[in-house]
Parts: C-alpha cells; structure tokens; sequence
C-alpha cells in the first residue's frame, strides 16, 4: 500500500504541475461562467440552461483529461527512462499501473470538484437558495467521476502494448461505442441473421457501457436520481474497472521493456 500510495501520488504532482490541466479547468469554468449569462437570457428555464451546459463541460474536459494523459501515463515514463528505475526498486508492475490510475484518478477527482463548486456557485448566483431537487446535479457529477475513472483504466490498458497515438484513438473509439450500448441491446433479433444477432448480444454486454452515467436531463430538471441505480453504477464501475485493470497488469507484466 506504501509503494501504491507513493506512485499515486507522484502520478498526482506531476498532472498538477502539467499547466494543461489549468488550461483546461480555467475553460470549464469559463463556460460555466457563459451558462449563466446564457441562462439569464433563457428566461423560465435559468437552472436547466445553466445546469446542462455546466455538466457538459465537467464532462467533455474531464474526458480530454482522462484520455490525453491516461494513454500517456506508461509511455512518458519510458521516454524519460524513469520507468526502468522505478521498476529496478521493489515495485512490482502491477503496483505500478494500479498506482498510476489512482494518481489520475485523484486528478480527476480535484478538478471534477472544483468544477462542480463553479457549477453550484452559478446555481446559487441565479437561485439564490438552494433546493432538494439540487441534489440531482451532485449525483450527475458522481456518475462523471464514474465514467471518467473507467475512461482511465481503459486508456491505462491500450498504453500498455500500442502507442500514445493508436491508444487515443482506441479509447475514444470505444466511448464512443460505449454511448450506443442501449441501442444495440434493443436492436430486433428476429430480424437478424443468427450468428449476427448473437454477435451483437455478446458485443452489448462486453462494451462499456457509458449510457447508463448520463442523467444530466434529469439533473437539469430537478429529479431525483434513485438509489438503486448509484448503487448499480458504482458497483459497474468497480467490477469493470477491475477486470481492465486486470488485463492490463497481465499484458504490462509480458511486456519487453528493453
């Protein structure tokens, strides 16, 4: 736990220091800043203006965060040959993954909350009070956190045997695929070849599936979002991000460093 809590947080300072991350935070919190004045343009629908774009832009920057540095977090300690020496200590591979993606994890964690307290502090500008139903947007920001955590481990597996480039790509391809979970679960069997149709059965349940952390339109407008289904998605979260992990250990543990 010493030498996992050790490269997570060095995995921590070093995405701190990365001015990237400013960048990008100073621009979700710009476009939250933008919601507002939107949203008093939009008159009637104030909250569901400034909600819904305040939760895109946590988000979309979360999601560049995740990608953009989780595919990068192996391959830049290559490059500076740093890796070699961290791993002539006794840190095991897996130690080293699994501290990495606590490192951006944590990352991710920060920026996502200093996001939302810009997201509420817009509510509260507009509002004034703060109501019951608000609890809805603190629930769309945990299913963010959810979604990104899952991007990490994801992109942490890629990095492990192709390159930064092949990696990002990869991910993104599979969020993507991720987002149509739902729609290939609903599509006609009957009316599909047999072999295709379980083909498709099989794909829907290995893929990710990132349509189910997507309440934003229910945080936009006030409803609450039900128990059971934070439950069900942390638990998703916690078995699939274990078994890519996982993988990603045994195919890392294989790999030539040299």
């Amino acid at each position: 736990m010493t030498r996992l809590g050790s490269v997570a947080l060095n995995t921590f300072r070093e995405a701190v220091r990365d001015r990237v991350l400013y960048n990008l935070l100073f621009f979700a919190l710009l476009m939250i800043a933008a919601a507002i004045l939107v949203g008093q343009i939009s008159i009637g629908i104030e909250q569901i203006v400034i909600v819904s774009l305040g939760l895109t832009a946590i988000s979309v920057i979360g999601i560049l965060i995740s990608i953009f540095i989780g595919v990068s977090l192996v391959s830049k300690e290559m490059e500076k040959r740093t890796l070699y020496a961290l791993l002539a200590k006794p840190v095991r591979r897996w130690e080293f993954l699994l501290g990495k993606f606590g490192g951006l994890v944590l990352t991710l964690v920060v920026n996502t909350a200093a996001m939302a307290v810009g997201l509420f502090l817009a509510l509260l500008y507009v509002k004034h009070p703060l109501e019951r139903g608000d609890l809805a947007v603190l629930a769309a920001v945990y299913f963010i956190l959810l979604k990104l955590a899952l991007i990490v481990a994801l992109a942490l597996l890629f990095s492990c045997y192709t390159t930064p480039i092949l990696a990002t790509l990869f991910t993104a391809g599979l969020y993507v695929a991720g987002l149509f979970v739902q729609q290939l679960k609903n599509l006609r069997s009957d009316v599909m070849n047999p072999a295709m149709a379980a083909f498709t059965r099989v794909l829907a349940y290995l893929l990710p599936n990132f349509d189910n952390y997507d309440v934003m339109g229910a945080a936009a407008h006030g409803q609450a979002i039900p128990g059971m289904l934070i439950f069900e998605n942390t638990l998703y979260t916690v078995v699939y991000c274990a078994i890519v992990l996982s993988v990603a250990a045994v195919v890392f543990s294989r790999r030539d460093l040299k």
